[in-house]
C-alpha cells in the first residue's frame, strides 16, 4: 500500500512538472486570441480566430483529461456543436458559446493560481531534499550569518547546520502529506471553469431529448409507410384477387361446377397466403416470439431461421431488457441478418449482445 501511494505521488510530482511546461503555451494563446479578435475588421482575422480557438480547446481538453485521472471522474467537453457554414457563421456560433470564453478566463487563472499550486509540490521536495544533503557541502560554505539557501536557518555554526537536515525531513513530510490535495485543488480548479456547467448540461440535454423525439418521430412514420406498403403490395392484392376469384366462381357455378370448384380451390388458397402475409406483417410490428421469450430467443430464432450459419453469443443478464430496447435490438439483428444474405457473400455470420453499464 505504502508503495502504491509513493507512486502516486511520484506520478502527480511528474504531472505538476509536465503541466508546468505546458503554462507559458497558454500564455501564447491568450495573447493570440486578443491578436486575432483585435484583426477580425481586416478579414484575416476570422480565420486566424478559428484556428487560435480550436487550438485552445485542444489545450483545455488536456488539462480535462488530466483533472478526470486525478478526481477519478470524466470531466466533458462543454462545447456547443459547430454546425454553421462559413467563417462568420462558425464564428458567431463559437463566440456566442459560454464555454469558449470560460476557457479563455481559464488561461489567466491558470497561469497564476494553477502555476502556484504546482510549483509548490516542487518547491517543497526540491527544498526537503537539497536541506538532507546540505551537511555533504556545508564545510565548503563559509559562515556569513546571513540566511541560509532556504531562508530559514543562519550558517553561522554546527548546530545552525544540524538543523537544516530535520527542516528538510518536515519539508518531505509536508510534499508526502500536501501533494496529493494541491493535485487535487488545480484539477478542482480545471473542472470549475472546463467543464459543462448545469445550466449547459440542461440545454445539451433538450437538445439530444429533441433530436431523439425528431428521430423516433421519424423512424415511427417510415414503419407507418412501410405497414402501410406491405399492406398495399400484399395483402390487399391478394384479397383482390380472392374476390375476383369468388366472382368468376359465382358466375359459373351453374354452369360449370367443376371450374367454380377450382376457382373456389385458387380462391381458397389465397386466403391461406394472404393470411400468411397479413400475419408478416403483425409479426414486423411486434414479433411474437419477441414477447414471449425475449431478445435472446427471438435473436436465436432469427439465426435459427437464417440459411447462413449464425453464431449467436449473449451476455445481457437474466433479466429481460425495456420492452423499446427488445425491439430496437431484434430489427437491428433483423435487418442486419438480411443484408448479409442478401449482400455479402459470406460463408457465416455471427451476432453478439453484450450489456455493460446499463448500456
Amino acid at each position: 500500500m505504502a508503495t502504491s501511494r509513493r507512486a502516486g505521488r511520484l506520478s502527480l510530482l511528474g504531472s505538476a512538472l509536465g503541466y508546468l511546461a505546458l503554462v507559458p503555451p497558454g500564455l501564447v494563446l491568450f495573447v493570440l486570441v486578443a491578436g486575432a479578435t483585435v484583426l477580425i475588421p481586416t478579414w484575416v482575422g476570422l480565420p486566424l480566430v478559428l484556428a487560435v480557438l480550436a487550438l485552445l480547446r485542444s489545450y483545455t481538453g488536456l488539462y480535462r483529461t488530466r483533472a478526470a485521472r486525478i478526481l477519478g471522474t470524466p470531466v466533458e467537453r462543454p462545447y456547443r456543436p459547430v454546425d454553421q457554414r462559413g467563417w462568420f457563421g462558425r464564428l458567431r456560433r463559437v463566440a456566442g458559446d459560454p464555454a469558449t470564453w470560460r476557457d479563455i478566463a481559464w488561461l489567466p487563472l491558470n497561469a497564476t493560481v494553477g502555476l502556484a499550486l504546482r510549483v509548490f509540490p516542487v518547491a517543497l521536495l526540491l527544498g526537503g531534499v537539497g536541506a538532507l544533503a546540505f551537511p555533504l557541502y556545508w564545510p565548503a560554505l563559509p559562515p556569513t550569518g546571513e540566511p541560509n539557501w532556504i531562508g530559514v536557518v543562519p550558517v553561522t555554526d554546527q548546530a545552525g547546520a544540524n538543523l537544516v537536515p530535520l527542516q528538510g525531513v518536515v519539508l518531505l513530510l509536508l510534499w508526502w502529506a500536501l501533494s496529493p490535495w494541491l493535485a487535487r485543488a488545480d484539477a478542482l480548479l480545471a473542472r470549475w471553469l472546463l467543464a459543462p456547467t448545469e445550466r449547459s448540461r440542461l440545454t445539451s440535454r433538450v437538445r439530444e431529448l429533441a433530436q431523439t423525439r425528431a428521430e423516433t418521430i421519424d423512424t415511427q412514420a417510415a414503419e407507418l409507410r412501410r405497414i402501410e406498403r406491405d399492406l398495399h403490395d400484399g395483402v390487399q392484392a391478394r384479397l383482390v384477387a380472392l374476390g375476383m376469384n369468388l366472382g368468376m366462381a359465382e358466375e359459373v357455378l351453374a354452369s360449370d361446377p367443376a371450374a367454380a370448384k377450382d376457382l373456389l380451390a385458387e380462391a381458397q388458397r389465397a386466403t391461406g397466403s394472404a393470411l400468411s402475409e397479413l400475419r408478416e406483417v403483425v409479426r414486423g410490428i411486434h414479433p411474437p416470439v419477441l414477447a414471449d421469450r425475449g431478445v435472446d430467443g427471438a435473436v436465436r430464432a432469427l439465426a435459427l431461421r437464417s440459411p447462413l450459419p449464425t453464431q449467436v453469443e449473449m451476455d445481457i443478464g437474466g433479466g429481460r431488457l425495456p420492452p423499446p430496447v427488445e425491439s430496437a435490438a431484434y430489427f437491428a439483428v433483423a435487418e442486419a441478418l438480411t443484408n448479409v444474405i442478401k449482400h455479402s457473400d459470406a460463408s457465416r455470420a455471427w451476432v453478439r449482445l453484450r450489456k455493460a453499464g446499463g448500456v
